[in-house]
């Protein structure tokens, strides 16, 4: 589930009706409140007695094989090794066998487009771990612009959120004594220049929100201990978070560095601020780290809170989250808009639309190189890129080679380097197309080895196929949901699919938090689904008897069939798709599932009893309450670090955070809609739930455990049968700290869909 907010204005409408009187909601009854102690002798007795029941059910021969082929192919030698370029080096972050923690590496540019790269391995993850005594996960680096010679690099203690953040001399390849160590926090950061940073973390009592994220901006010097950094921003304890970032050694040296605060208000509202850092300097040209020279000195953007900001350069970016009506102009939502810095300043902003959506067209992001401003467009939920010239007022061109059912991807090289300064990345994957690196240029850059002024980019690396792909066939279909809204879904099959309903098939989504669902090559799914093909020998889960291929429910021969839905919620058709499933109106998103769902089922590519579905984070709550409203259409749920207690949503891990997208349970106006959408709370007597297997991570610090724990024991106290439950103790919110980790629990979830589908 997405961490970063995008919100804004504390005037807002929709924001000060939050601080308005309103009646309490009643805490329905819970018997498994005790489960919400994590770490408690009695609660991780259960969790174990329930991880070895589930393991003696589904850990066999099969599950191995899964398993072991899962974790070949991420551990595949194979991979493209994506890079990011910085000075002369290019880093890359890896895993495979030999490195399961994976290693922090460089290269150069020779060496990464030849066949076998030399890699210089800058941190090895598993020999940190084991000279330091943590199980060290890689949360990421950020090196400093001015010289390239120094990183902070962040360090997960057990893959949750929280990470250490330490300085790093990529010289020496060593970390820095007495240089920049953060504790473990969920910590925000940016460069401001060699010996400063601007930082957002845990400083002790009071400096966190009630989400669990940083309140307050400190401006910290090398040296100086985090307490006695002054506080140059904070934001109300009751927001999301204050966010940071900068704009510092920009690659036009006419540009003034910048520092940012953003007061995340809610997950969808904010108030971005920018400090120019030339009026923060004292005498001698250094960045003052006294309070007194931040006072007054930051710009507030002043724009609706649900208005998205961006900054590069002396350009400032706005993209609303509903139509925006300023003097007299119109953006609408979805839309993108420019202003220059100068008039943000002087408060008198008369930004120019440079892109508009349409009911097929949403923008998903947007890319600068140097010259160049870049659209990533989703059409009917298909790649498009669009080149826009800022010297040429916005003028627009598009970019060939963007095949229909694939995402294309694009990136700057390095915009602050001459040579590369509108170069870029082009990234390509489909459902059954390996991921393909492509290198091209938008304009002359000069000539160098590693630029290009050719029009058409230039294949540098692909990725092998690891999973047999041959013999597919992708579609895409559209499913009515119950308002009448045309729902788009992918469907990746057997190309002489037999339409009898006697197909095993998995429905995946996500619908939740403008998160965009797009084609992808993902040897996970191809190896655990796609990859299985019927035997015939289904075993009669009363009987135990196993019958003979012809008397099956599903004939042997038939392989996985995988189905992608773009149900509302998500971003596939810009934010009106995503508000339009928020809060009071979460319930269009459970109908587009069940409606792509029934589709598939008068189609007969499946039956309700060979339909599976499955989702995690947001995704899980979806098929929670696929297991609670729908029960009559899918044959086995499989339900990943979830949501389904909504009314304790907010007191649980980091949910506080999400109220903007689900609305407040405390609050009983609220609670009335929410309550029609907490799984936890669906649960009915007599009700036949089709098989469902809930897995989580103890160090998941985001959602947390908790959940998936009670609705499990709910239901298995209920009498209620076939429910699994699987704990994992690393991993964090994704549950895989390593390839070895991943590998298990997605073969677990495989594993137990395939036999409830097909008895194998």
């Amino acid at each position: 589930m997405r961490t970063e907010a995008s919100a804004d204005d504390q005037t807002n409408e929709n924001s000060t009706a939050a601080t308005q009187p309103h009646d309490a909601a009643p805490m329905p009854h819970d018997e498994n409140l005790w489960l919400e102690d994590i770490h408690g002798e009695d609660q991780v007795a259960w969790v174990k007695e329930q991880n070895t029941t589930t393991l003696a059910r589904f850990h066999d021969d099969l599950f191995d094989s899964i398993a072991g082929d899962i974790q070949t192919a991420l551990d595949s030698e194979g991979k493209i090794p994506m890079v990011a370029k910085r000075g002369d080096h290019y880093f890359n972050f890896w895993r495979d066998s030999t490195n399961p923690k994976g290693v922090w590496r460089q290269t150069t540019w020779d060496s990464y487009v030849s066949e076998s790269p030399e890699w210089e391995v800058l941190i090895d993850i598993d020999a940190l771990g084991i000279a330091e005594d943590t199980p060290w996960v890689w949360a990421g680096a950020s090196v400093r612009r001015s010289d390239n010679a120094r990183a902070l690099v962040s360090l997960s203690p057990d893959g949750g959120d929280a990470h250490r953040v330490r300085e790093f001399d990529l010289v020496t390849k060593s970390f820095v004594a007495g240089g920049f160590d953060l504790p473990s926090a969920k910590t925000r950061f940016a460069w401001l220049d060699d010996d400063t940073i601007i930082v957002a973390t845990d400083t002790g009592e009071d400096s966190l929100t009630t989400s669990s994220y940083p309140r307050q901006a400190r401006v910290l010097t090398r040296g100086q201990a985090i307490a006695d950094a002054p506080i140059v921003a904070e934001v109300p304890r009751d927001h999301v978070a204050i966010f940071v970032g900068s704009d510092v050694g920009a690659a036009d040296p006419d540009s003034t560095d910048r520092a940012f605060a953003i007061d995340a208000i809610d997950f969808f509202n904010t108030r971005m601020s920018f400090i120019d850092l030339d009026d923060v300097r004292d005498e001698s040209e250094s960045i003052s780290t006294t309070a007194s020279a931040w006072e007054n000195k930051r710009h507030v953007v002043d724009v609706p809170t649900d208005v998205e900001v961006g900054f590069e350069r002396d350009f400032v970016l706005f993209r609303p989250q509903s139509q925006w009506d300023h003097e007299g102009l119109t953006v609408a939502a979805g839309g993108l808009a420019v202003a220059d810095i100068a008039e943000v300043k002087a408060g008198r902003i008369s930004p120019t639309v440079i892109f508009t959506p349409d009911e097929h067209t949403a923008l998903q992001s947007w890319t600068w190189t140097r010259d160049y401003l870049v659209l990533e467009l989703l059409r009917d939920v298909q790649s498009q890129l669009v080149v826009l010239d800022p010297n040429d007022n916005f003028s627009s061109s598009r970019l060939p080679g963007v095949p229909a059912n694939h995402m294309v991807g694009l990136g700057a090289v390095d915009k602050h380097d001459d040579a590369t300064a509108n170069d870029y990345w082009l990234v390509s994957t489909g459902f059954l197309t390996p991921t393909t690196l492509s290198y091209g240029s938008l304009g002359s850059s000069g000539e160098t080895e590693n630029s290009s002024s050719s029009v058409t980019p230039e294949v540098i690396k692909s990725a092998p196929a690891l999973f047999p792909g041959e013999g597919f066939r992708v579609e895409q279909h559209f499913a009515t949901s119950d308002d009448g809204t045309k729902i788009p879904y992918f469907q990746i099959a057997d190309s002489e699919l037999v339409l009898d309903g006697r197909n095993p098939t998995l429905l995946d989504g996500y619908g939740g938090f403008e998160v965009s669902r797009t084609p992808g090559y993902t040897p996970v799914m191809g190896i655990g689904w796609l990859g299985r093909t019927t035997t015939g020998a289904w075993q009669d889960p009363d009987s135990q008897q196993t019958v003979t291929a012809t008397e099956a429910p599903i004939p042997a021969g038939r392989r996985g069939v995988y189905v992608l839905a773009n149900i509302r919620g998500g971003g596939e058709y810009g934010p009106g798709w995503h508000t339009s499933a928020m809060r009071e109106n979460r319930m269009r998103a459970y109908e587009d599932y069940a409606a792509v769902a029934r589709d598939l089922i008068d189609r007969g590519v499946t039956s309700p009893s060979s339909l599976a579905c499955a989702g995690g984070s947001n995704g899980g709550l979806l098929v929670g309450n696929m297991l609670t409203q729908y029960p009559e259409l899918f044959g086995a749920i499989s339900c990943g670090v979830p949501l389904l207690d909504m009314r304790r949503y907010t007191k649980l891990s980091a949910g506080y955070s999400w109220k903007a997208e689900y609305g407040d349970p405390d609050v009983a106006e609220d609670w009335a809609f929410i309550q029609k959408f907490s799984p936890y709370h669906l649960l009915e007597v007599g009700t036949d739930y089709p098989p469902v297997l809930f897995w989580t991570a103890t160090s998941d610090d985001r959602v947390g455990p908790v959940q998936a724990r009670k609705m499990a024991a709910r239901m298995q106290n209920r009498g209620i049968d076939d429910v699994w439950f699987f704990e994992d103790t690393e991993g964090g919110h994704s549950a895989a700290s390593d390839n070895r980790q991943a590998a298990f629990t997605r073969a677990l979830s495989y594993r137990f869909l395939w036999n409830s589908l097909t008895g194998e």
